[in-house]
This record gives structure tokens, C-alpha cells and sequence, in this order.
């Protein structure tokens, strides 16, 4: 997962999920779908505003992560949503990356590859100097235990973790960091 993107690969990376995104409308319009194109924009305008607000954090690390996660050919595809802005530090940022960074490791071999698994991560601003992120995951697990068990023995003193529903084809946890 950890890939140094050169400024060429990012753009021709970016241009192909643009032109994705223009064909999709371009077949809906063949098909005189107007409410679908409507629909497609909108997700577009989100997804950009997502992207404005995840890179003014001042993670530039986790930043870098979460936009070319989706570029990397894992077993699940990611999305996020950055709920309040905040201001983020070098700690905060390496933190975050490398805590991600492992758990998209481990979810990726936990996951069923052939099956459409998606990852949802949600952040917030919980106090002064507190984040909140919530990983939501849905999927076939593989193997859910060894993800579980990353999420027992890979905190740091800073982190902690609160799960909110966990089955064979669903996972959601809220990880708390104080700072």
C-alpha cells in the first residue's frame, strides 16, 4: 500500500478515474437518464468537496494515503468523509498513517478478493485537540480473526477503539485519538 506515486503516474492515475467518471455520463445521457447524470454530479461535487477538506488537514501522509488508496489494487475499494476540518500536526499525521497504513495491510489479505468489499472512513473533531475516526467495512472476510487482532494489539496509548457492530460480513469500530 505504500507506493511513492511520481508526478506522471498521479496524473495519468487521475486522469483515468476523470475520463471513468465522464463515460459513465456520457452513457447515461445516451440513455437519457437526466436523474442519473444529476445523481453522478452530485456524488462528483461531495467526493471533490471530501477531497478539498482532506488535504487542508494538514496530514500530508494520511492525505496522500486515502487519495491513491483506491489506486493500489486491494481487495476493497475506500471512500471517506471529513465531517469537521481541523487542524492536524507531524504527530497526529505519522500516526494516523502508519496505524492505516497497517490496518488497510491486514484487510487486504482478510478479505475475500473477488467480492465488491468496501471501506468507509469518517472524520471528526471530537475535543480540542481530539480526532474521531469511524472505519465502517463491508465485505467477506476471509479471515475476520486476524483482523480483530490487529485491532486488540496495535494501539498506541493515544488510540482507542470502540466497536460498534462486528459480523461475518460487516465490521464498524469508532477509533478515538487524543492529542
Amino acid at each position: 500500500m505504500d507506493k511513492n506515486w511520481t508526478t506522471i503516474e498521479t496524473l495519468r492515475q487521475t486522469r483515468h478515474d476523470w475520463l471513468n467518471k465522464i463515460q459513465i455520463i456520457k452513457g447515461n445521457l445516451e440513455l437519457n437518464r437526466i436523474d442519473r447524470v444529476k445523481g453522478i454530479i452530485d456524488e462528483i461535487i461531495i467526493e471533490t468537496q471530501n477531497e478539498a477538506r482532506l488535504s487542508s488537514l494538514n496530514l500530508p501522509k494520511f492525505t496522500e494515503m486515502l487519495l491513491t488508496s483506491n489506486w493500489n489494487n486491494g481487495s476493497f475499494h475506500c471512500e471517506y468523509e471529513i465531517i469537521d476540518v481541523f487542524k492536524g500536526s507531524v504527530e497526529m499525521d505519522e500516526l494516523m498513517y502508519r496505524w492505516t497504513n497497517d490496518y488497510f495491510t491486514i484487510l487486504d489479505k482478510s478479505l475475500d478478493p473477488s467480492f465488491e468489499n468496501s471501506l468507509t472512513v469518517s472524520l471528526d473533531k471530537k475535543g480540542v485537540s481530539d480526532m474521531r475516526c469511524s472505519f465502517h467495512m463491508q465485505g467477506r472476510f476471509i479471515d475476520q480473526s486476524a483482523v480483530m487482532e490487529f485491532l486488540d494489539c496495535s494501539l498506541t496509548v493515544k488510540q482507542s477503539i470502540e466497536i460498534r457492530a462486528c459480523n461475518e460480513d460487516e465490521l464498524i469500530f469508532l477509533m478515538n485519538i487524543n492529542f
